[in-house]
């Protein structure tokens, strides 16, 4: 099966990797795991005012921040997994790479850094079940 894991670093990531790894009925080493974290623009007279070497240098900063744990996380428990990153809004842009990836399945955490104003689901999740036609696994 083809799974795309979408990581922020958040402790709904953290849960999330823990489920997989729970799981290895569902989730074991023979998947084929691709690691995702997208990472909101700079707002335009940001990047327009810094230059685009430190807007590169800035989004790689914060991917290295997320990617690194979720690496070791995963090698530690046998998984292999390619890791993408994308800059972008970030439920459009998830549901975008699982769809066009042609993954089987997406696995997130139901809440994120940016998921202080849902209760229930957080704005990334509820953003990314509206435009996925992957089905998505949602771990709380």
């Amino acid at each position: 099966m083809k799974i795309l894991l979408a990581v922020d670093g958040s402790s709904y990531t953290k849960k999330m990797l823990a489920y997989l790894a729970t799981h290895d009925e569902l989730f074991g080493a023979s998947n084929d795991y691709t690691v995702l974290t997208v990472q909101p623009p700079l707002p335009p007279r940001a990047r327009a005012a810094v230059g685009k070497e430190v807007v590169d240098s800035y989004y790689a900063d914060e991917t290295g921040k997320v990617m690194a744990p979720v690496a070791e996380f995963l090698a530690r428990h046998g998984i292999h997994a390619q890791s993408d990153w994308k800059v972008g809004p970030v439920g459009e842009t998830i549901a975008t790479v699982a769809d066009e990836g042609k993954f089987d399945l997406l696995v997130m955490g139901s809440h994120g850094h940016g998921a202080l104003g849902n209760l229930v689901m957080g704005s990334v999740a509820t953003q990314v079940l509206a435009h996925s036609k992957v089905p998505v696994l949602l771990v709380r």
